[in-house]
């Protein structure tokens, strides 16, 4: 059975530049594949979704006369919106996906084969890629059609509303799309503290669209809201910071961008990982340490401080998070000693370049409840670990990973348990 789009498109008789608009966007959605999948798993991810469909329609009308720098898609998941939009009018768009999985879809499906579909018997179609947390001027500027795929936080909502309020043009129109069942009042109402005009469409095979226009003058000039911040005087937080023979720090502060798991607090996994640090590896076996799935960077910087002649890298996949972990570093003077990489599971780890690893994987994509991430971050934080290196890992107990830790990383043994978390080590043979 095959999944790539919802549902499938017929293959066009006629020569791709010939097709109408509609036309060649039905030959563009239907050869996108959920990559790196094939859209055979049936309880897989779909390419393009009932949310994707209506964004598109929607904006078909404003794409057709949109100029080059008219257009920005944010939070595209397989490039349904952004080679849509190309397909339908702009020569250029600017995109931004918070996931770096993401990115490579978009990568993979820009082939020579697929591109010549979205230009449709056009010359050049280019696509800008920039940063909504580091170069939201460049991203957004003079913006006056922003496709969203609605963030599952309300705090992402918001940081993605203040910066499109801020930089697009006056008459910029954002078109947000979800399922409805994931869809909150809450979400109008964060859309209307930047905008003066919001509306739902009417609701199409699960889905509906938010319209915001008329960008309100004080949002524009409103001091951004993100990353925000938060002094944290946690007592495992502070004991777990504390270097070897040293003293706690007073606080640590955490700052945090809108998208990131447990925005500016400390979440109650990564708590009681804090509490196994008297057990972890001694200063002087630490040398490189990383934070896997860093988020706000909070372990990272705990790392850095307990560890103060150590090299620590903090890794995660999304742009916020990562953006957040070298700000939560910077704001407790490690920022020099904290190296903030975006890559998919750890996979962007040297292999044997580290003594410990700290892991709080996720069990979450987006609305679904998923392991496959945390299985995968495993695997890296094996080929990671150097001889005698070690992994500590905390995990739901009901999800019983210990097995598939000692396959990956090394012999695992349990340190720690609560009602609700398990706290183990897996030692590199």
């Amino acid at each position: 059975m095959h999944h790539a789009s919802e549902p499938d498109s017929p293959a066009p008789t006629e020569p791709f530049e010939s097709l109408d608009p509609a036309a060649r966007l039905a030959a563009v959605l239907g050869a996108l594949a959920p990559w790196p999948e094939d859209g055979s798993r049936p309880d897989g991810p779909v390419a393009v979704d009932a949310t994707d469909r209506l964004l598109l329609d929607e904006a078909a009308p404003l794409l057709a006369d949109a100029g080059p720098d008219d257009v920005v898609v944010i939070g595209d998941r397989f490039g349904a919106l952004t080679l849509g939009a190309l397909t339908l009018g702009p020569s250029r768009v600017r995109s931004f996906t918070d996931a770096v999985t993401a990115e490579a879809a978009l990568d993979h499906h820009l082939s020579a084969d697929l591109a010549d579909l979205v230009r449709g018997g056009r010359r050049e179609v280019h696509l800008v890629r920039a940063d909504l947390y580091t170069e939201a001027s460049h991203l957004l500027a003079g913006a006056r059609l922003v496709l969203l795929q609605l963030p599952p936080s309300l705090a992402e909502l918001t940081e993605i509303a203040e910066a499109v309020a801020r930089y697009a043009a006056d008459d910029v129109v954002v078109l947000a799309g979800g399922r409805v069942k994931h869809m909150t009042r809450s979400m109008n109402e964060v859309l209307a503290a930047s905008f003066t005009d919001v509306r739902a469409t009417l609701a199409r095979q699960k889905s509906r669209a938010l319209v915001a226009t008329g960008v309100r003058p004080e949002a524009r000039d409103a001091a951004p809201a993100f990353p925000a911040r938060a002094v944290l005087r946690d007592r495992e937080l502070l004991a777990a910071a504390a270097p070897s023979g040293g003293t706690s720090p007073a606080d640590v502060t955490v700052a945090a961008h809108g998208g990131v798991f447990a925005g500016t607090t400390l979440d109650l996994g990564t708590r009681f990982l804090l509490t196994t640090a008297e057990k972890w590896p001694g200063a002087d076996r630490v040398h490189d340490a990383v934070d896997l799935g860093s988020g706000s960077g909070l372990l990272a910087t705990v790392l850095a401080l307990r560890y103060p002649d150590a090299r620590v890298v903090g890794t995660d996949r999304s742009a916020a998070a990562v953006a957040s972990t070298q700000a939560t570093a910077e704001a407790n003077g490690v920022g020099g000693r904290v190296v903030a990489l975006r890559g998919d599971a750890g996979e962007d780890l040297e292999p044997a370049s580290a003594d410990l690893i700290l892991l709080n994987p996720p069990f979450h994509d987006r609305t679904a409840v998923r392991t496959d991430a945390a299985h995968r971050m495993f695997r890296a934080a094996g080929r990671a670990l150097r001889q005698g290196g070690e992994l500590w890992c905390v995990f739901n107990t009901a999800l019983h990973y210990r097995e598939a830790l000692t396959r990956a990383a090394g012999p695992t043994v349990h340190v720690a348990q609560n009602p609700k978390f398990t706290v183990t080590r897996s030692r590199r043979r």
